[in-house]
């Protein structure tokens, strides 16, 4: 019994003795490490061929890039793109007027490629290397905060309609736009400034640049119209353009009859070409939104001579008139143009702005400073009324045959006439001036000279 109960019995395995299936006798050892060293040499091999793999790889990019770099060296053309034909070839214009189906560089980003877009092409087989930034073929640029005109409302006479009706359509808008959805009203797109020359369409664009944060964008009309063709459209794109990306911003296009004039059946490339320029700046006018805060100034001298499509509502939806000042006007002119001015006591101002003559503001500015300047020639601080007297028959009451210096006398002066040959004569008006110092209508800042003349 016991014999039979020790056979039925085994003996329990330890936990660190393995089961008889995985012991392994020497020989079976032997050969499973051979094998594994086999392998291990094997992968060391194909990392072995990795290796020399990549560095042929790495070889060829580094000859694929310095190609690249090759195609990519200046000088290269630029172009416009036009048309994706498939992804290895596209039309493009180049500034020759002429299209070109050529390659694209298979580096190059196919969704920058879009119509109108700047691109690079090579100078000799025209494939197309590179693709520009939308500024970087643009003549338009900002005005930065530095570079902004300080000119305000103060330093403008007169013009206080003029002055709310721009505020009004341009400032407010910009600065406070809930006050137009308060009231449930869109703000003007564009404002018309219009009106002979010199009664201040130009300074009270300036005035509104500079008292708002706005960006502000000033081209004049006549920088659209360039020497090739497409050129003048793709610029008024260019200008929309970075007025978007940089809203709120006002657009000034000043003397905007050069390429707004009132279309008719042109006979030549270049009226064709201003006739397109016109169209699509009223395609961007009536492109952008009115979320977008962008504003439209112009500014003109003839504006009946403009399109009638560029002046309907919608587009230039304020024109606001400059006309020549008034009375009223011209002695706000005169009070702002010689604030700053050292005049006598003997001036009137009153008695130039009663005269009936017509004139701007901008010749009211210039017989103030002619009349600082005849001061200056006559060695005096202070500015007297004769002075203003010639300052406003040299603006206003010119000869109608030539000017008064070519009607001058040369009086008797101590200096040849060859060191100072202009300012060695003087008019037949200074007969009345005999109480100043006169030294032969030398300035006394010129005088220092009379000792390297008498050395």
């Amino acid at each position: 019994m016991a014999a039979s109960a020790m056979l039925l019995d085994p003996k329990p395995l330890t936990h660190n003795q393995p089961p008889p299936s995985e012991i392994l006798d020497d020989e079976d050892f032997y050969g499973r490490l051979k094998s594994l060293h086999r392998q291990l040499e094997f992968i060391d091999i194909q990392e072995e061929y990795v290796k020399d793999e990549f560095k042929n790889l790495k070889r060829e990019l580094l000859r694929a890039q310095e190609e690249v770099k090759r195609i990519q060296s200046v000088p290269l053309v630029i172009g416009q793109f036009m048309e994706m034909v498939d992804q290895n070839y596209g039309i493009v214009g180049s500034t020759t007027g002429s299209n070109y189906y050529v390659r694209i560089l298979s580096t190059i980003n196919r969704e920058l490629l879009k119509p109108s877009a700047s691109v690079a092409l090579h100078r000799h087989s025209n494939a197309l290397v590179d693709v520009l930034p939308p500024e970087a073929d643009s003549s338009i640029s900002l005005l930065t905060q530095s570079e902004k005109p300080d000119v305000t409302y103060n330093d403008i006479g007169g013009c206080d309609i003029q002055k709310q009706e721009i505020r009004e359509a341009v400032e407010l808008p910009l600065t406070h736009h809930e006050l137009y959805k308060q009231i449930g009203i869109d703000p003007p797109r564009g404002v018309l400034l219009y009106g002979p020359p010199g009664t201040g369409k130009t300074m009270l664009a300036k005035a509104v640049a500079n008292h708002t944060t706005a960006a502000f964008i000033r081209v004049v009309g006549s920088e659209f119209v360039q020497k090739y063709l497409g050129e003048g459209p793709r610029m008024v794109r260019d200008v929309f353009r970075l007025a978007k990306e940089n809203a709120p911003a006002i657009i000034f296009i000043d003397e905007v009859d050069a390429i707004a004039t009132a279309r008719f059946d042109a006979q030549t490339g270049a009226d064709r070409e201003v006739q397109r320029i016109l169209m699509e700046l009223l395609n961007q006018m009536d492109g952008f939104d009115q979320t977008v805060n962008v504003k439209v100034i112009m500014a003109t001298n003839r504006a009946d001579t403009l399109d009638p499509a560029l002046l309907r509502p919608g587009r230039l939806d304020r024109k606001i008139e400059f006309p020549l000042p008034d009375r009223r006007q011209k002695r706000l002119v005169f009070q702002v143009c010689t604030a700053k001015m050292n005049l006598s006591d003997e001036v009137d101002l009153e008695d130039y702005v009663s005269r009936p003559d017509k004139i701007s503001a901008a010749e009211i500015a210039a017989i103030c400073q002619e009349a600082g300047l005849h001061a200056v020639r006559k060695n005096r601080y202070v500015i007297l009324a004769k002075d203003f007297e010639k300052g406003y028959r040299s603006n206003v009451k010119k000869p109608d045959t030539d000017f008064e210096f070519y009607n001058c006398r040369v009086p008797r002066s101590p200096f040849p006439r060859s060191l100072f040959p202009s300012l060695s004569q003087t008019t037949d008006d200074d007969d009345d001036d005999d109480d100043d110092d006169d030294d032969g209508g030398i300035p006394y800042f010129f005088r220092s000279s009379s000792v390297l003349v008498d050395s």
